[in-house]
């Protein structure tokens, strides 16, 4: 009996959504991807989340695309247009994760390769396992990314280093991607989860819509001008100043309480 391609749970202020192909290091079929995407549109409306978590079962994170499963879905098909199509809806999961409302956390557990490499990129926070190691193997297999990974990494990591890992496909330890300002911390790998759990817990008290702008004010915010960039924060705090969660924030300023945020 073939085990569903993900786990999801809800703990606390967290969404987690656990890979579940240990088998083949957790790489990117079609079904996955398609369970990734339910996920998330049932995070999406989860009222009390405050952080999405994506992590791995087994020794992988995610080892990028399921080259067997892929070769499989072009029997009797035109290869090209399936490959294409497969591409494209991977793209269109990185994209999402990294679009998504609420922060999204990777909590690398093992190796990130080419594809896992990708959806680390499209995360806002990175915590990984001390053994952890992250890569861009697309090129071992002459290979080319197909979820942002040209565009994402030398935007993370500056371009020189990020065209090394791109050249030489080379998996780095944790530490060093974490010294090169991709990885967020790296932690033992016994306290992997707990230490993710105690991120989510700074998150979940604070206001679930200024999470969300805030996000958005970041990521908008880095390929544009400074004075576009100042205009739209300004805009922002304008929009945010008429939020409930702002007047309910300073109420309890005021009155030397915690803050009850509603997300509106």
């Amino acid at each position: 009996m073939t085990s569903a391609p993900i786990i999801v749970t809800q703990r606390g202020a967290a969404f987690w959504i656990r890979l579940n192909r240990p088998e083949v290091l957790n790489s990117m079929s079609p079904a996955m991807i398609a369970a990734i995407n339910a996920a998330l549109d049932a995070a999406q409306n989860i009222a009390d989340l405050r952080a999405v978590v994506v992590t791995g079962t087994g020794r992988a994170f995610c080892a990028g695309a399921d080259l067997k499963a892929a070769l499989a879905m072009t029997e009797g098909k035109d290869p090209e247009a399936v490959s294409a199509a497969f591409t494209e809806s991977f793209r269109l999961l990185a994209d999402r994760i990294e679009r998504f409302r609420l922060p999204v956390i990777a909590a690398v557990n093992g190796l990130a390769i080419a594809g896992g490499l990708e959806i680390v990129l499209g995360c806002d926070l990175v915590i990984a396992a001390q053994s952890a190691r992250l890569g861009d193997g697309h090129g071992k297999y002459g290979l080319m990314p197909g979820g942002g990974g040209s565009v994402r990494l030398p935007r993370k990591i500056g371009s020189m280093r990020a065209k090394y890992l791109m050249f030489t496909a080379e998996y780095l330890p944790a530490q060093t991607l974490a010294d090169w300002g991709l990885v967020t911390s790296v932690v033992a790998d016994d306290v992997l989860e707990a230490e993710v759990d105690a991120l989510v817990a700074k998150l979940a008290d604070k206001s679930p819509i200024g999470l969300a702008r805030l996000k958005q004010l970041v990521d908008d915010g880095l390929d544009q001008p400074v004075e576009v960039a100042m205009r739209a924060e300004q805009l922002m705090s304008a929009l945010h100043n008429l939020s409930a969660d702002r007047a309910e924030g300073l109420a309890a300023f005021n009155e030397k309480r915690a803050p009850k945020f509603t997300g509106r």
